[in-house]
């Protein structure tokens, strides 16, 4: 294992699939930065020798990637809920905050599902509760 910008890459990937791994790089910023480093993107990683791994590093510390990109969202979900605009309020109910539907969806924001069962007529009568019974 390969580590760049304090992230464990796998050794046994290619470049550019392997760079993704850092929070921050996707796969077309990955081409980019293999293009301005000059390496063969079908290297593997356990292939990089320690010249390439500090010129990745030094390609990488111009991007905000990791802590420092982890902090800005944090910083600006922050900022949102502290002025009380809508979308840090949904931020703050844990609800999705751009216009999704969350009446039969949202399962990944909201969590699993809470069943909320309805009462019985016969349990309804010995509770004496009125109102249930139809």
């Amino acid at each position: 294992m390969t580590r760049i910008s304090g992230v464990d890459i796998p050794g046994e990937k290619r470049i550019e699939s392997s760079l993704p791994y850092i929070f921050g790089v996707g796969r077309s910023l990955a081409q980019k930065i293999i293009n301005d480093c000059n390496l063969d993107p079908g290297k593997r990683t356990k292939n990089l020798t320690e010249e390439e791994i500090n010129v990745l590093q030094k390609t990488l510390e111009k991007y905000r990637i990791e802590g420092d990109l982890r902090r800005e969202i944090q910083s600006n979900v922050k900022r949102l809920q502290e002025i009380g605009s809508y979308r840090g309020s949904r931020h703050s109910k844990n609800l999705p905050a751009r216009g999704q539907r969350t009446r039969v969806n949202a399962r990944t924001k909201r969590g699993k599902r809470i069943t909320i069962g309805t009462v019985r007529k016969d349990v309804a009568v010995k509770m004496g509760d009125q109102k249930n019974i139809s």
